[in-house]
């Protein structure tokens, strides 16, 4: 899948154009949930999600990455959502978010869910709720 957006960028599920070494650095060092995540554990993250990533149209170069990881039939979760910090502001996080869920809607999944301390707007403005029953869900794990 690629998409170009119109205003001078493109969003790709294309493995062999992302810059694995920069979406570490963004995620083990300028992110509140990946914090210190190393090399290997990302690389073994992408080679098992579903990937998307945001480039310059101009010069190609990677300014956002966002991870899913899905069984394709029921269920996604959306992850490592991130906006490279000089290029934030200029909705390419919403369309990033926005061209996920276009890429999954095919799919009839009954629940994309994500986790966010921070950008619930952005992910409001594409159609994502809070839990209307958050007792039912738990975790094992870091929380």
């Amino acid at each position: 899948m690629s998409t170009d957006l119109s205003f001078g960028y493109d969003i790709s599920t294309e493995a062999s154009r992302l810059n694995r070494a920069i979406i570490h650095q963004w995620l083990s060092g300028d992110s509140y949930w990946a914090m210190g995540r190393s090399r290997e554990k990302q690389d073994e993250a992408i080679a098992n999600s579903l990937n998307f990533g945001v480039y310059e149209s101009a010069t190609g170069l990677q300014v956002g990455y966002a991870r899913v990881v899905t069984d394709k039939a029921t269920f996604a979760w959306l992850c490592d959502v991130f906006i490279a910090r000089g290029s934030r502001g200029k909705g390419i996080g919403n369309a990033l978010v926005t061209a996920v869920c276009e890429h999954l809607a095919p799919y009839g999944l009954r629940r994309v869910l994500l986790a966010t301390a921070d950008a619930h707007a952005i992910y409001a403005k594409v159609g994502f709720t809070s839990l209307d029953k958050p007792e039912k869900w738990m975790v094992l794990g870091e929380q």
